[in-house]
This record gives structure tokens, C-alpha cells and sequence, in this order.
């Protein structure tokens, strides 16, 4: 697909974070990834977790779940170059198994002293039950970082956390909210191969796919919706979901989606301006990198 790559590089220097701008920069074969995992260190915190606003939305220093899946999708990006992350790696899953309810899940938040620039929805979450939207998006990168790193496969966080996942998905019996499918179907994706028990389980979320494509994201802004690409941004069993045209129409939707200032837009409401911009920033990442590898 046609990238203004030169444009996306500039629109990350005016208005991207310096994680995007890293990411962006080793994904254009203009940087490393130690500079990447130097950018992303800036977000971790003594105990082990990350935060700092590492989820745009989510401000407050604290490490919480959603953070730690973004920094899991962050060394993914690197594993294969930097080997000697696997300390970093397996300290985060000890947090996570920390944070771990009895059932095998996530909650959705933690607790949030500093509610500043933080959406609702964190700050509302109830930190005693779990969620599987959570659980789904942390263990999904989570099974893509432990094909490069045995400790992270072998780690005694990971078969309860996916275990909950799996058995949370078999109970689904009608379509869950837009966010909760997306990431159901990720997490198959990213495990699908490994965990016997969850086979079948992508054709059962499937039949709650559009045909089409577009999934209307309820409770969102007007227009609000999920694309195939946002459920399948790699090849894959959930890819194969989609029929081929589907999936061509939808490159080529992205594509244009690329704007005049070089950077891609986000489809959803942010909780400040600082998080508007850094979302974009997170998007136009995304977007090149999904194009880069059609």
C-alpha cells in the first residue's frame, strides 16, 4: 500500500510521545530497538508494572493491567532483536500474577489515587472483579512475546490466566460488547495454537462478525465502529474470518485514512487533549505497521 512514510516520520516528531516515535523510527529501519525499550522504560515503575500514561486514557502513575498489555505489545515489536529482555519481561508477569484475581483474571483497573486526565471508565472500574476484555488484550500479547521468550511461556501466571480466558469465552452465548469481541478474538489468535481447549472457539465468536466488516462500537461516539483489520491485524485464524475482498477493501480503508498532516485519526473519544494526540501518535504506528506487512 502506498505510505507517506516521510509524512507519518514528521507528523510523530510535531505530535507523538517518544515511545511512537522510537517504535516508528526501528519500524522504518531509522532506529533500534534498544532505543525502543529505553523509551518504554520511562513508563515503568519500581514495582515492576507500568503507567505513567502509557495508556493514553489513563494518566495516573499507578501500574495498572491496560499498561502492562501495551508494554507486552512493546516487547513484542523487540524480541526477536533484543534477547536480553526477558528480565523485563518476566518481572512484568510476576506483577501481573500478583495482580491476578482467584479466578485466573484481570480486573479492569486498579485502584487510582490521581484521577487526573483519566477516563471514566478506569476510574469506575471495579478493581475485585475481572474482566475479560482485560484478561484477553494482557494474555494475547502475552502468548506472542512467549514464542521468542520460553520463560514468559513457562511463567505460572500464564496457564490460569489463559485458562480463564478460554472458559470465559465458551460461556459467551450471545455477542459482547464490540471491545470485548475484538479482544476475545486477539487472544485466540495469539494462543489458538497452543491451548488445545480453545479450539472452535474463533468460528464460535465469529458468527457475531459482520459480514461486512464494520461492528458498531456501542456506548461509543456517533459512528463509532471496529474494522476487520482492528480484529485481525495480522494473518491468521480470525483473518480467515473475513472473506478476501473484505479484507482487501479494508487495506486499501486504511490506506486513505493516512491525513495531511501525515498521521492517521482515531475513530473514538479521548479523556484529554494530551491523549488525543498521543492516540493518534499509537494509530499511525499501528496503521503503518498493519500496511507494512500486507
Amino acid at each position: 500500500m502506498d505510505i507517506d512514510a516521510p509524512a507519518a516520520r514528521s507528523f510523530l516528531a510535531t505530535h507523538g510521545r517518544v515511545l511512537d516515535r522510537r517504535r516508528l523510527e526501528r519500524l522504518l529501519g531509522h532506529g533500534g530497538p534498544t532505543e525502543v525499550i529505553a523509551a518504554l522504560g520511562a513508563y515503568r515503575n519500581h514495582d515492576g508494572g507500568y503507567g505513567w500514561g502509557l495508556e493514553p486514557d489513563l494518566r495516573a502513575s499507578e501500574s495498572q493491567p491496560a499498561a502492562a498489555m501495551h508494554a507486552l505489545e512493546v516487547l513484542v515489536e523487540v524480541a526477536q532483536e533484543v534477547p536480553d529482555i526477558s528480565e523485563e519481561a518476566v518481572i512484568l508477569c510476576d506483577w501481573l500474577d500478583d495482580r491476578t484475581l482467584a479466578d485466573g483474571g484481570l480486573p479492569f483497573a486498579l485502584p487510582i489515587a490521581q484521577t487526573a486526565g483519566c477516563a471514566p471508565f478506569w476510574v469506575q472500574a471495579d478493581p475485585t472483579v475481572s474482566s475479560l476484555q482485560m484478561t484477553t488484550q494482557v494474555v494475547a500479547n502475552a502468548h506472542i512475546l512467549a514464542r521468542h521468550l520460553p520463560m514468559v511461556a513457562e511463567h505460572p501466571w500464564l496457564a490460569p490466566a489463559t485458562a480463564y480466558c478460554v472458559d470465559a469465552i465458551r460461556q459467551i452465548d450471545h455477542r459482547p460488547h464490540a471491545y470485548e469481541l475484538l479482544f476475545a478474538l486477539r487472544f485466540l489468535d495469539a494462543a489458538g495454537d497452543t491451548v488445545t481447549d480453545a479450539e472452535g472457539l474463533d468460528a464460535h465468536l465469529g458468527q457475531y462478525l459482520p459480514a461486512d466488516g464494520p461492528l458498531p462500537v456501542e456506548g461509543g461516539i456517533d459512528g463509532e465502529v471496529l474494522h476487520p483489520l482492528d480484529f485481525a491485524p495480522a494473518p491468521g485464524a480470525v483473518r480467515d474470518l473475513f472473506s478476501n475482498d473484505v479484507i482487501e477493501a479494508d487495506f486499501e480503508r486504511l490506506a486513505r485514512l493516512q491525513q495531511a498532516d501525515g498521521g492517521w485519526p482515531v475513530g473514538f473519544a479521548s479523556a484529554s487533549p494530551a491523549a488525543a494526540l498521543e492516540w493518534r501518535g499509537y494509530a499511525t504506528v499501528s496503521a503503518v505497521t498493519i500496511l507494512r506487512s500486507r
